[in-house]
């Protein structure tokens, strides 16, 4: 069909030039809207490459800190840590998640001690990095993950991450009622402005399996979390997952993994007022990398296009392992 208005319009005028084409840029990234997940294990002077991540490490407590700095003079304004938790210090119950001297503690009490407040800190509150079963809760004999009783740990879970120093509690559980459970108890521990994003639309996704080696849950996790975890098929649900944690008292919500899920993203910002937030996971940045290693596209051009699609879709941010690289190629 012709465009009855053609030539007088001519869409391509505002593409002929750089300048012309920033100027009416509808969707702007910037470091500002990225937040980057950082592996820690034990140790001191340690940086451990993860093989199914390329380009990422685990660092030891002493480095994550150097990684905080260097987020800090990008321009990222939050980093998210996630702990690679000893073998001898998982069990069946995860009660390494409530000694205040383990990993996640330990980081969060050096980066504050380094840094303050020039940024901030989220740390992800599930069972998964400190249970010898793999799962995110508490299991009973039949291997099914049980509700109210994993609620509890986690909120003693949270707790101990908000008395670290824990500025965002982000629990990637999926239990109902976690959220509720958790602003009660951090309200009446006195932390009253310590933030909640919510994983609460978290899929039961194949993209997750780098991630499980990172945080080396992969060879321990005996059956799947589709009994908690978001059936993919589904976005309705996903709505009501956002809706209750909302009501529950979340301060933002996260969509989880990213680009597959974009529609919902978009469906979250539409219906809710309350800022959003992807999880660009482990299986979407290796994918990334290796269409780069193949030659399949330009790394760069390629990472900046996925995080701009995230920010047209509605986000507030991006959780994503290419955040420093990102920052890098945003600020020339």
């Amino acid at each position: 069909m012709t465009n009855p208005s053609y030539p007088n319009t001519r869409l391509r005028r505002s593409r002929a030039t750089p300048w012309s084409r920033a100027m009416v840029r509808e969707t702007v990234l910037t470091p500002a809207d990225l937040i980057w997940p950082l592996f820690i294990t034990e140790g001191e002077a340690v940086e451990e490459p993860i093989a199914s991540l390329p380009g990422v490490s685990r660092w030891s407590v002493d480095q994550i800190v150097v990684r905080a700095k260097e987020a800090i003079e990008l321009g990222i304004p939050c980093i998210a840590l996630f702990p690679n938790t000893q073998p001898d210090r998982r069990s069946d119950d995860g009660s390494e998640a409530l000694n205040p001297d383990n990993l996640m503690c330990r980081a969060i009490r050096a980066i504050k001690a380094a840094h303050g407040d020039a940024i901030g800190i989220l740390t992800d509150v599930a069972l998964d990095p400190y249970t010898s079963h793999g799962q995110d809760g508490l299991i009973d004999d039949n291997g099914y993950v049980l509700n109210d009783d994993t609620v509890g740990v986690l909120v003693d879970q949270a707790v101990n991450q908000a008395r670290a120093g824990a500025d965002i509690i982000a629990p990637s559980d999926m239990m109902d009622g976690r959220i509720g459970a958790i602003r009660r108890a951090l309200e009446m521990d006195g932390h009253v402005n310590v933030q909640i994003m919510s994983y609460a639309a978290k899929y039961a996704s194949a993209f997750y399996g780098p991630f499980r080696d990172a945080v080396g849950s992969r060879g321990l996790l005996k059956g799947d979390k589709k009994s908690y975890q978001m059936d993919p098929a589904n976005s309705d649900e996903a709505l009501r997952e956002v809706a209750m944690d909302i009501a529950e008292g979340a301060d933002s919500v996260m969509v989880k993994p990213g680009l597959p899920y974009l529609d919902i993203i978009r469906r979250v910002r539409d219906g809710f007022d309350v800022p959003v937030f992807a999880y660009q996971v482990s299986g979407e940045y290796a994918m990334i990398e290796a269409a780069a290693a193949a030659g399949a596209g330009d790394r760069d051009a390629l990472v900046l296009e996925t995080l701009t699609a995230f920010k047209r879709a509605g986000c507030s941010g991006v959780l994503t392992y290419h955040a420093a690289h990102a920052a890098r190629l945003l600020n020339g």
